[in-house]
């Protein structure tokens, strides 16, 4: 029985599939998870191709997310500082302090 093209990408996206959760929800470091796929036939390149290829994507997620908790925290705390400025009444700390720690948090984690 010949292996088609739908069945290799299938397998592609199995292996994928099982390294990213090993990695993102198993807690294991990237030397495991490539130990882990060589234990279940892939070789030692191609274990290490696919685990690379995964940290790059996480690495890329937790950028993106850093990035937007910065944008928003910056948004939150010049609209509350602005709104406070503007003196219509109140101080809106809540804003203020809500966005500078969101905003310093994305900075933290931007790597």
């Amino acid at each position: 029985m010949e292996t088609t093209s739908t069945d290799t990408q299938e397998t592609v996206n199995q292996v994928y599939e099982y390294a990213a959760n090993q990695l993102v929800n198993g807690g294991r470091s990237a030397a495991e998870v490539e130990q882990l796929l060589q234990d279940r036939g892939l070789d030692a390149a191609s274990a290490g191709i696919v685990v690379s290829n995964l940290q790059a994507q996480i690495k890329d997620a937790k950028n993106s997310q850093a990035k937007k908790d910065m944008l928003y925290g910056a948004l939150w705390c010049v609209g509350g500082t602005a709104l406070t400025i503007a003196d219509v009444g109140f101080i809106f700390w809540g804003a203020i302090i809500f966005g500078g720690i969101q905003f310093f948090k994305g900075v933290a984690n931007l790597k």
